[in-house]
């Protein structure tokens, strides 16, 4: 039975993925628009900043994975990055410089690094192994719905008082975010069990393995490829869809933009739901599968018309495909390096491999989109969207028995057999 402190630390854990979603995200399309809109800068500039901050992000993601496993102050953690985040967006309309917007952008990124990896420690610490997927699905649910909720008022808020209207509203989601982490109790979280330290190992004072053994797990390796590949084929398609839907009507490209995100965000909302409730039950690996296989079948699909409305129905399979991988990532890690004391900076590490695909992603749809057209930028991507279902499909094994067989040796039965 659920005590009081239980439903604190749910409520809490709930009111910070919610919050944190567009903290999260970092300023994207809105801090463009800022800036071309207020102070008329040059496209080559926005996109320079922009690199800028997603190259701190890159390179920060494994050391920030490394610093939440090896403290104990996670909630600190998180409420410092927030602090940071906000001073970033409240100095932005006081700033016009490029070196200073840009390093305001280059310290906001590597702030928000630690969010991902923290929030996984603290529920992982909370849980425990077993627990874990189910509350991994409801985090990714109230992400979803922040997200969602996040875009809707940034557009309100930008319609009626401006673009710099978006810095003071994350800078408020930023700040809710550190109230909320106030209320996890400090107590709740086990810094061995969030760190990636199996049950039977905790409170034992066992040092983690060295970082060679992660080196040598093959399908950690192998599952840090598929996410490469994943990403490298998704990251451009929205891009790509918003020019189509440009060339169709300009005038209502922007709106039905921002519809696709919305309704993206709305339908991942149940699925990382679905899956939190049933990974553990149905596995990991085939609902990994359906997710990945999204990822062609849209590529495909975007081929077959322009009409706007098409375009934008079918980025609707958007939110299942990576409402899966979203809810299954830091599931799939914390199998895969249960034991090993380094599921965090693992999460980071693997975050920045699919971080890279993602940011080639862009780079490759332009220079096929130049040569060939839309219709074969889609079907590139979305043969590299197959490359990554095949691989998936035959070097990473079904890990749900990791978990499972740990969590139940606990209980002193035996683990029930998994097909691979």
């Amino acid at each position: 039975m659920a005590t009081h402190l239980d439903r604190r630390n749910d409520l809490s854990l709930d009111s910070l993925n919610f919050f944190l979603a567009d903290v999260r995200d970092g300023l994207g399309p809105y801090l463009a628009i800022y800036l071309l809109a207020v102070h008329h800068w040059e496209p080559a500039s926005i996109g320079l900043v922009m690199t800028i901050a997603g190259i701190a992000a890159l390179i920060t993601q494994t050391p920030a994975g490394a610093l939440v496993d090896s403290t104990r102050f996670k909630r600190a953690l998180i409420a410092i990055a927030a602090l940071v985040v906000t001073g970033s967006c409240l100095l932005l309309p006081f700033v016009t410089s490029f070196s200073l917007v840009a390093l305001t952008q280059a310290i906001s990124a590597a702030a928000a690094s630690i969010f991902a990896p923290a929030i996984c420690a603290i529920t992982l610490g909370i849980t425990g192994p077993r627990a874990f997927t189910r509350r991994t699905g409801r985090n990714e649910t109230f992400n979803h719905a922040g997200n969602a909720c996040a875009a809707l008022l940034a557009g309100l808020s930008a319609y009626l008082f401006g673009p710099v209207a978006v810095f003071y509203l994350m800078a408020v989601m930023a700040l809710a975010s550190v109230i909320a982490v106030s209320f996890v109790s400090a107590q709740a979280i086990d810094h061995d069990l969030a760190r990636g330290l199996s049950p039977s190992e905790t409170g034992q004072g066992k040092q983690p393995t060295g970082f060679s053994v992660l080196l040598t797990n093959r399908p950690l390796l192998m599952f840090a490829i598929c996410c490469a590949l994943f990403h490298l084929a998704n990251a451009a398609m929205l891009p790509l869809v918003s020019q189509k839907l440009a060339q169709a009507n300009l005038q209502m490209a922007t709106p039905l933009t921002s519809a696709c995100i919305v309704a993206a965000q709305l339908v991942m909302v149940p699925v990382a739901l679905l899956v939190g409730a049933k990974a553990d039950l149905w596995g990991r690996k085939p609902l990994l599968l359906v997710g990945f296989l999204i990822l062609p079948l849209r590529g495909v699909l975007y081929v077959l018309s322009n009409d706007p409305w098409w375009l934008v129905s079918v980025q609707l399979l958007d939110g299942i495909g990576a409402g899966i991988f979203g809810a299954l990532f830091p599931v799939v890690v914390k199998d895969l390096t249960l034991g090993t004391g380094h599921f965090n900076v693992s999460l980071g590490a693997i975050s920045t491999v699919f971080g890279l695909g993602a940011a080639l992603s862009n780079s490759l749809a332009g220079i096929v989109v130049q040569e060939a057209g839309y219709s074969a930028a889609f079907l590139t991507l979305a043969a590299v969207a197959m490359a990554a279902l095949v691989l998936l499909w035959l070097a990473v094994p079904e890990t749900v028995q990791r978990s499972d067989a740990d969590s139940i040796a606990l209980q002193g039965k035996a683990p029930p057999m998994v097909a691979p």
